[in-house]
């Protein structure tokens, strides 16, 4: 029996040590989260303001030359889980994806899911690791660029789509938005004022463009960034409710088999003191 008791004993220290690792996970996810959503106004604050100078330099750009005819394949920047302990994070990513991994070139984001998206068969052209903090996230996109940008010269791509997951009323939501070609959000600007430059109109345009282009894989790196962390938080959640579960049920075995132990004690106590009593009595 006092064996049985050491064992559920150890049994609860483990499951307090476990409690403590998960809400050390929370309080971190939480920081994380909390810190990518600040950033995402500062970002999006930075994107309106190239809209805005692309406004007012348009009307002094020349009429665009006609294109060649533009090439049709399509990329996707897939946004994964970087780390494990987030729920079916990745999983719903990835289904989401399913029915065109086969023909597009696929960039993906995050080191826990290529593993899931290697066991299903996809393999990347590029793929890279999360950075573990959101300030890494502007340098981070820049290599991002980087690659669309050689993927866009090769001619193998017309079109990039960016797949992640933003956290919206307490649940992970997939989204698809199209990052290439640059859709320009274009504000109406004071024809009065024109901009002093010190570039032609369409190339500042162009550089423009490449600025939004940037902001914009900010936005989607930090909401999936935010979401992934906040994922972890609900994971943590359910697995702190199991672990209350799991607590209460054994430190209320615990008092069970103290008080078994101490009523087998009392039990072998009195049963020698009536074992001595009746060799007096002989």
């Amino acid at each position: 029996m006092t064996e049985r008791l050491a064992d559920v004993t150890a049994r609860i220290d483990g499951i307090k040590q476990l409690d403590a690792v998960v809400n050390a996970m929370t309080g971190m996810a939480a920081v994380r989260a909390r810190v990518a959503r600040e950033q995402i106004g500062a970002v999006d604050s930075y994107a309106a303001s190239i809209a805005a100078a692309v406004g007012r330099v348009l009307a002094l750009a020349p009429d665009p030359a006609p294109e060649a005819q533009a090439p049709t394949g399509l990329a996707l920047l897939v946004f994964t889980a970087e780390q494990g302990f987030a729920g079916a994070f990745s999983e719903r990513v990835l289904d989401s994806i399913e029915s065109d991994t086969a023909s597009a070139e696929v960039l993906l984001v995050g080191t826990r899911g290529k593993t899931i998206a290697a066991a299903r068969g996809i393999t990347p052209s590029w793929s890279a690791g999360m950075p573990s903090h959101s300030p890494g996230i502007p340098k981070f996109a820049d290599r991002i660029l980087h690659e669309v940008r050689k993927l866009i010269g090769s001619g193998r791509i017309g079109r990039l789509d960016a797949v992640y997951t933003d956290w919206i009323s307490g649940a992970a939501t997939v989204k698809r938005l199209q990052l290439f070609p640059v859709d320009l959000p274009v504000t109406n600007a004071d024809p009065g004022t024109a901009p002093l430059m010190n570039l032609p109109a369409r190339d500042l345009i162009a550089a423009l463009a490449d600025d939004y282009f940037h902001a914009r894989i900010c936005n989607i790196a930090l909401h999936a960034y935010a979401a992934e962390n906040e994922a972890r938080m609900a994971a943590m959640a359910a697995a702190r409710s199991q672990i209350e579960r799991e607590l209460s049920e054994n430190q209320a075995l615990e008092r069970r088999v103290r008080q078994e132990a101490i009523t087998a004690e009392i039990i072998e106590l009195a049963t020698g003191e009536m074992a001595g009593r009746s060799r007096r009595k002989r």
